[in-house]
């Protein structure tokens, strides 16, 4: 443990917490000690890392194996441009140490993973998830229930955020009373597929951060047993009150789950190569557009995605509308289905063949891989 005597230095920089009448020396002290391990240093974990950092906590654990793209500097404040292509806890490590030197920070450029979660969790107090998948969701919160460490959850989507700490130890709830189960593969978008108010992760991310400085100082009343709601349409926050679920397999009375799962196969996600006949790449595609037999294209995106850029001849019907909207499609001709990087053409080709549709193949990376590779006049997003 770091010795938690403040220096001249660091006593001007926190001079504001240090004359609140609430907080003070004893607290600053306190979060110079502390240690949080962030997993994710995405949307949630650039504001998380930031205002921790400034804070003054001590250790700071970023967990991300990722790297910066263009497309994440609407969010994603920890890094910029010139950090594009660079492991993103690296560069938020770069960032901290312009913002306070004060801080240590370590570095895992490594998928946390059933193997390895408890030993990376161990050395911190306190957990924060900064995550955008269920398996790692599930992993996180599984892991801080069998070490008894709070897990300070948020989540964000469009215009929508959630946060809370699961804490079953303090008397409140985990991530599994409050979602058992997870929701079939695919039936909720990712922010990439769905999109993501910019300034969304900066509230919710700075929530989580004031939950963490309060876990660590003894400070205010933390979010255990409560989920707050934030809709950023309407600016409006809301409460519902959470309780720990007696039969819940991991924090129960009685709990199954004693030991980390596999939680891809738990959250159904059973990696399978396609068929060969279930795809065709974006040059095969262009290749074939030029023949008399040309493929239908038929565009599952959104209409907003639809504008940023689309294949010239292609009809666009959403994948949430196609059920509905079969009738329109011929089956006796030969199709090819894209989105933006092949995951919702997945589905959809996926649910034609359910429908009788044999004639079909999605095209491998999506408007994206086409870009790259065929037409760089459409815009990358």
């Amino acid at each position: 443990m770091p010795d938690a005597t403040l220096t001249n230095e660091e006593i001007r920089r926190y001079s504001r917490h240090l004359i609140l009448p609430e907080f003070g020396m004893a607290a600053q002290r306190q979060l110079k000690q502390g240690s949080v391990l962030l997993i994710g240093a995405g949307g949630l974990g650039s504001p998380l890392a930031l205002y921790l950092a400034a804070a003054g906590v001590g250790h700071l654990g970023i967990v991300d194996f990722d790297t910066v793209d263009e497309s994440n500097l609407q969010r994603q404040i920890a890094h910029g441009t010139s950090t594009v292509g660079v492991n993103k806890a690296l560069s938020a490590r770069r960032r901290i140490a312009d913002l306070n030197p004060h801080v240590e920070v370590t570095v895992i450029d490594e998928p946390i993973s059933s193997e390895n979660a408890l030993a990376l969790m161990q050395p911190y107090q306190v957990i924060i998830d900064g995550t955008d998948n269920f398996p790692t969701r599930y992993l996180t919160n599984d892991a801080a229930v069998l070490l008894k460490k709070p897990n300070i959850y948020g989540s964000i989507f469009r215009f929508e955020g959630q946060a809370t700490v699961f804490w079953p130890d303090r008397g409140g709830p985990c991530y599994r009373c409050l979602y058992p189960e997870p929701p079939p593969p695919g039936l909720v978008p990712s922010c990439a597929e769905g999109g993501v108010l910019g300034v969304l992760p900066g509230v919710i991310g700075t929530i989580q951060a004031t939950e963490a400085i309060k876990i660590l100082t003894g400070t205010g009343e933390p979010l255990i047993g409560r989920l707050m709601l934030y809709d950023a349409l309407t600016m409006r926050f809301r409460e519902l009150r959470l309780r720990r679920n007696p039969a819940c397999p991991v924090c129960g009375d009685q709990p199954n789950i004693t030991e980390l799962i596999d939680y891809q196969q738990f959250c159904g996600i059973v990696p399978e190569p396609a068929a060969a006949s279930d795809e065709i790449t974006p040059p095969a595609v262009a290749a074939w557009l030029t023949r008399d037999d040309r493929p239908f294209l038929l565009d599952v995106r959104e209409a907003n995605e639809w504008e940023i850029g689309h294949i010239a001849g292609a009809v666009r019907i959403s994948v949430n509308e196609l059920v509905n909207r079969l009738n329109e499609l011929d089956s006796a001709v030969e199709m090819v289905v894209y989105c933006r990087s092949g995951v919702r053409s997945g589905r959809a080709v996926e649910m034609l063949r359910q429908a009788g549709f044999r004639k079909v193949q999605n095209m491998a990376g999506g408007i994206l891989r086409w870009s790259a590779e065929v037409d760089p006049s459409i815009p990358q997003y």
